[in-house]
């Protein structure tokens, strides 16, 4: 049996704080912190949740998630402290920056996939 972590636990009260401060597209329910994003088709949601994937393999700390057709949501908790602590919110604002990220914008020479 995995050890207990010794991670801060935030508070609701906390939790919503941060979430108002640095996160605020994210909610807090059901002792997560998550959010559910809109994907114009099923291959980009396919693409939005193996760069998830990746992120959170790489960091070992894993979303739960919910996927359709034009929606994929990550839910997050740090399971061995029994709540949200800084991996929670750590990896929340990963996911923010691979989620939000187009190309195209103002300091890039990556244009995106052509318009069929």
């Amino acid at each position: 049996m995995p050890k207990k972590s010794t991670e801060k636990v935030y508070s609701p009260e906390e939790i919503a704080a941060r979430l108002t401060a640095s996160l605020p597209d994210w909610t807090h329910a059901d002792g997560h912190i998550r959010r559910r994003y809109k994907t114009a088709n099923w291959p980009e949601t396919l693409m939005l949740i193996n760069a998830v994937g990746f992120l959170a393999e790489t960091a070992w700390h894993h979303p739960d998630l919910s996927a359709s057709y034009g929606w994929a949501e990550f839910a997050l908790m740090t399971h061995s402290a029994g709540g949200v602590t800084d991996k929670d919110f750590e990896l929340a604002r990963k996911i923010e920056d691979i989620a939000g990220w187009r190309p195209g914008g103002e300091d890039g020479a990556l244009e995106g996939k052509p318009k069929s």
